[in-house]
């Protein structure tokens, strides 16, 4: 049974549910991910796309990822809080920030992408895999995807 997804900015102009259950949830080193956050490390839960409704204006900013893709990161215009990514890559998929979930409590991530990347002063739990790159393809496999296909 599909959890209900529920968030939104700090200043509330933008909300969103998504009415899926994660694909998966993650903690992301990669340096665009470090730049974006001002910290470490983001933590995201992947969704479908057409499972997530935004209301409010949301802004975007397109920068080309550590793999060579370019992601779109979504934040608040009003009070910049970041909320979305999309990569290119997975067209398909959108990744909410944990952090701008109403109860995000209950997020638990269940790997770490990008930990080649990762700063020297971050303690990863050493229970979760590691992906030196993205972990995408252990959640499915992104050429598959009919997006991606020629």
């Amino acid at each position: 049974m599909a959890r209900s997804i529920i968030g939104g900015c700090s200043c509330g102009s933008v909300r969103y549910e998504c009415s899926a259950d994660p694909l998966y949830m993650a903690n992301c080193h990669c340096r665009n991910c470090q730049r974006a956050s001002g910290s470490g490390f983001v933590s995201y839960l992947g969704v479908p796309r057409n499972a997530l409704k935004i209301s409010g204006e949301v802004k975007y900013f397109e920068a080309t990822s550590d793999s060579g893709n370019l992601v779109s990161r979504g934040f608040c215009p009003n009070c910049g809080s970041r909320l979305f990514a999309h990569t290119a890559a997975v067209p398909i998929m959108i990744a909410i920030n944990a952090a701008s979930l109403n109860d995000p409590g209950w997020y638990r991530p269940a790997m770490d992408f990008y930990t080649a990347s990762a700063q020297p002063w971050i303690s990863m739990d050493p229970a979760l895999p590691k992906f030196h790159a993205n972990g995408y393809q252990t959640v499915f496999r992104v050429n598959d995807c009919p997006e991606n296909q020629s």
